[in-house]
């Protein structure tokens, strides 16, 4: 029994302890939303705009590599791994929102029960004021994660419109620009080319 009681209290007192960062992991993370917000609204007028910043990053850096090309043949690997690279970037710009998605829930979950057990306690010692402090500080938790946490969601669903958009249109750009400079030919062309062989 003694031993059952030393492990309850050990949990008790890491639950404590971890209430300290938990608060300040959702301080934090209602910060990195509003900057976040910040960048997303920006990236907004600039697509109004007509800029695709991921676009541009990745034309500029196909006019590179074929103003530098020295061998016809690899090119057109080249070019297809800088595609591959490019839409890599895009997918990875979606993992932070993704990550805030996740953990603002986690969080305000944690911030609620710790404060609960808390509370609790000083309910059973008799202390009201304590107690109604702790379940005040729950409850904001909660609201301040799932605010976060939501917030996080609805900029992602947007987020992520614009990275299959931006993929779609490398991928076009790639193509365009690789028959443009003559590394690669026409569909049309192809068949042509293929019954001269046969």
């Amino acid at each position: 029994m003694n031993i059952l009681a030393g492990l309850e209290t050990y949990l008790y007192v890491v639950s404590s302890v971890m209430f300290f960062p938990v608060v300040t992991g959702l301080v934090l993370l209602t910060f990195w939303v509003v900057i976040y917000f910040g960048g997303f609204l920006r990236e907004f007028i600039e697509r109004r705009q007509g800029r695709f910043p991921a676009v541009e990053r990745h034309k500029d850096a196909i006019e590179r590599e074929l103003c530098s090309a020295n061998e016809m043949r690899s090119m057109d690997i080249t070019v297809e791994r800088l595609l591959q690279m490019a839409e890599l970037d895009v997918i990875k710009s979606l993992d932070k929102i993704r990550f805030a998605i996740r953990v603002g829930p986690a969080l305000g979950l944690m911030g609620t029960l710790i404060p609960m057990g808390i509370a609790l306690s000083a309910l059973a010692q008799g202390d009201m004021p304590k107690m109604a402090g702790s379940m005040v500080t729950a409850f904001t938790t909660v609201v301040v994660g799932l605010a976060c946490s939501v917030a996080a969601y609805i900029m992602s669903l947007v987020k992520e419109k614009w990275v299959r958009a931006d993929m779609r249109e490398m991928e076009y750009l790639t193509e365009l620009m690789l028959r443009k400079a003559g590394y690669r030919q026409s569909p049309a062309q192809e068949e042509v080319n293929e019954d001269e062989v046969s």
